[in-house]
């Protein structure tokens, strides 16, 4: 990993088996927002497994999930499950399907992002219903925030979670200025944090065995970037990007446009709270708004 704070750089595996009931095989698709790429997770202990999100859709993944049902001891997927809608997760349902056969794909409905994937006829997933292979029980929490559409998953015989991309292995998770909403990703933490995982399996990065550690460590982190944002405002009228420049100075310029998107959701949450107020030729774009202190 070429900085403690990113997981641009970082490799992980092709394939991995990461508990009795966990086999993880790598989407192929490495950036420097997705690290070595979207985990996608072969889930239960039985010949047939559910499949937890199926990468973006590259070629070199089918190969890369073949072997990982290998590893796993898996004949077929009984199932596809998703954590949401973003390409990266949803976009290779399809060439799974093609090349696998046709099973079930559950999802928490949400209609901008499914309106490309109508032939799958998807099964709706809401809070609380559970998808069961052998050997596994996956629970879902809807926690929006990072996306509307967002499910976080229990798997019950180990009490762990799969958080998708509400918590990443390493870093921390944009939260997009457009579909995101950091007030309701905040109140998602909170739940995952009451359901004290024993360890979390994100779709980002290696897994982490402390769950409740790590999720209060996101907490935290949000608390401290308000305050950076505040103390920022506070010396005057500031855009997103001059605040990210100072905010996030030890991070690559690559990732400032990123970290633009949840500026301007703190910014959004803020002034939801009457502590903040845009203004500007620009004042009805968040991202590119200035903003003072109310």
């Amino acid at each position: 990993m070429s900085n403690p704070l990113v997981m641009q750089g970082m490799t992980l595996p092709d394939v991995d088996v990461w508990s009795d009931r966990v086999t993880v095989a790598l989407g192929q698709n490495p950036s420097a927002f997705a690290g070595p790429g979207t985990n996608t997770y072969l889930i239960g202990t039985g010949k047939e497994r559910l499949l937890l999100d199926p990468g973006e859709g590259r070629e070199t993944y089918l190969p890369i999930l073949e072997d990982g049902m290998r590893a796993a001891g898996c004949e077929k997927i009984s199932g596809v499950v998703l954590t949401h809608g973003h390409p990266d997760h949803i976009g290779g349902v399809r060439s799974v399907l093609d090349r696998l056969g046709r099973v079930p794909v559950w999802k928490f409905p949400y209609a901008p992002f499914d309106a490309g994937y109508d032939d799958l006829e998807m099964r709706p997933l809401a809070d609380g219903d559970k998808v069961e292979t052998e050997g596994a029980t996956l629970r879902g929490l809807h926690t929006p925030g990072h996306a509307p559409d967002h499910l976080c998953f229990i798997l019950e015989e180990e009490g762990s979670l799969f958080s998708g991309d509400n918590v990443l292995g390493v870093g921390t998770t944009i939260i997009p200025s457009t579909s995101g909403d950091l007030g309701a990703y905040m109140a998602s933490l909170g739940r995952l944090l009451d359901e004290e995982p024993t360890a979390i399996y994100p779709a980002h990065g290696p897994k982490i065995e402390d769950g409740p550690g790590k999720i209060r460590e996101y907490i935290a982190h949000r608390h401290e970037r308000e305050a950076q944002i505040l103390a920022e405002v506070q010396k005057g009228p500031r855009d997103p990007i001059t605040m990210v420049r100072v905010i996030y100075a030890a991070y690559p310029e690559n990732l400032h446009g990123p970290a633009c998107q949840s500026v301007s959701q703190h910014l959004m949450k803020l002034e939801k709270e009457g502590r903040v107020a845009r203004t500007g030729a620009h004042a009805d774009d968040p991202v590119r708004a200035t903003w003072s202190a109310t």
